[in-house]
């Protein structure tokens, strides 16, 4: 992670750009519009027009070359791609036809990261196939599960990685309850008592990374995806993830994304670590959105915000002063022995699985605008309870409000 303060430079995560982390290609041809008219909510989705499954395997080839040539080296060459109406299998390896088929379902109902996901679990088949030339295992054998594990591959091939329940889950589910109670007292009227809840809120959260860091043994992570694919990438959501990484114990890289029904390329950000961290992060994420936002709308009448042009030197001054109270809490807690190392697992889970990394700085105007904002953001303190409460019903949701 880079970090430049002066002369407007705003703080930038790596991979965020570009959204392809790849050798240069040829452009891409022109794509199809997407549908005049959406369906209404809960109505069955009328199949893809033949122009936009051409543009569809077009880009399931793209996505082939760029993580043939991330994970495997270029060893692989490319196959015929096809979609079939399975609803049972999301992918296949078929060595007779050399065709890699993938569901209808998956890639129309699923989020675009599960799609890559499946594709690079049938490559890691391919692979094996082809490349290794095991035939005396099974499909899902000793090398496979290996090739997989090397390069960052879901040998499930689910879609979607993710943690069993476990000893580490269940004590990180204690923990965030915890730390849900004191958010909800973080919300309190009196300035005092919410600051201290969210310090105490901060040490619970370090304290117990610092020790399931330094524990023996296998850690699970998690993935989660956030932001508008087909939206430019915001400072403000910028300077917000780049605090996550630092605060919150998650890795966040910005990755490509394709609409299918709308033939159109984007990108999301996404989130690695455990389950406690990650729901912790989203809300954080949510919050601080809502409240550079809220800040901005009460604030306008500050006379260093000088018209609607400032919005996002404002917001970015807000998630900017907050960054620095949570790092003057992290270095007064460091006097008392609480020194974050990192994670060296997730770090290792997240180079296997982003193999080929980019970054690109940007900047952002500031000024007066971004003082006042700064100045506001020095004052906000993180609350709003987590909803729900302990118990096996899945993971607990974190409130977005402001």
């Amino acid at each position: 992670m880079s970090s430049q303060d002066s002369q407007g430079a705003q703080p930038t995560l790596p991979g965020f750009e570009p959204p392809r982390t790849e050798p240069p290609r040829a452009a891409a041809p022109p794509r199809p519009e997407p549908p005049h008219a959406a369906p209404p909510p809960g109505a069955e989705l009328p199949p893809l027009t033949a122009a936009l499954e051409a543009a569809l395997l077009r880009e399931l080839a793209d996505v082939f070359a760029t993580e043939s040539w991330a994970r495997f080296g270029r060893a692989l060459q490319p196959p015929v791609f096809a979609l079939t109406d399975s609803t049972t299998v999301l992918g296949r390896w078929v060595r007779a036809t050399r065709t890699i088929l993938l569901s209808r379902k998956l890639v129309l109902d699923h989020p675009w990261p599960d799609v890559v996901s499946v594709l690079q679990h049938e490559m890691a088949h391919q692979y094996v196939d082809e490349v290794l030339r095991v035939r005396d295992e099974t499909a899902h054998g000793e090398t496979f599960r290996r090739v997989c594990a090397e390069r960052g591959i879901d040998g499930a091939g689910a879609g979607r990685p993710a943690a069993p329940a476990g000893a580490e889950a269940a004590a990180a589910d204690r923990v965030l309850e915890r730390v849900r109670k004191l958010l909800a007292l973080a919300g309190s009227a009196n300035q005092h008592e919410a600051e201290v809840a969210m310090k105490r809120a901060h040490e619970l959260m370090l304290r117990h990374n610092i020790e399931a860091s330094a524990a023996a043994g296998a850690r699970e992570f998690e993935l989660r995806h956030v932001g508008e694919p087909l939206r430019r990438t915001s400072p403000v959501e910028s300077a917000i993830l780049v605090l996550l990484t630092e605060c919150f114990f998650v890795k966040v890289i910005r990755i490509p994304v394709y609409l299918p029904r709308e033939g159109k390329r984007g990108a999301v950000y996404e989130l690695s670590g455990t389950r406690a961290n990650l729901e912790l992060a989203l809300h954080v994420y949510a919050f601080l959105l809502g409240t550079a936002e809220r800040l901005w709308q009460a604030n306008r009448d500050d006379a260093r915000v000088r018209s609607g042009h400032d919005r996002l030197a404002y917001q970015s001054g807000v998630i900017r002063g907050f960054h620095d109270k949570l790092r003057g809490e992290r270095q007064a807690l460091a006097g008392t022995g609480l020194v974050w190392r990192g994670d060296a697992r997730l770090d290792e889970d997240y180079q296997r699985r982003h193999p080929r990394i980019q970054s690109r700085s940007r900047t952002v105007r500031t000024g007066g605008a971004h003082a006042a904002g700064r100045e506001a953001g020095e004052r906000v303190v993180l609350h709003k309870p987590i909803s729900g409460g302990p118990g096996t019903g899945g993971p607990k949701r974190l409130g977005s409000g402001s």
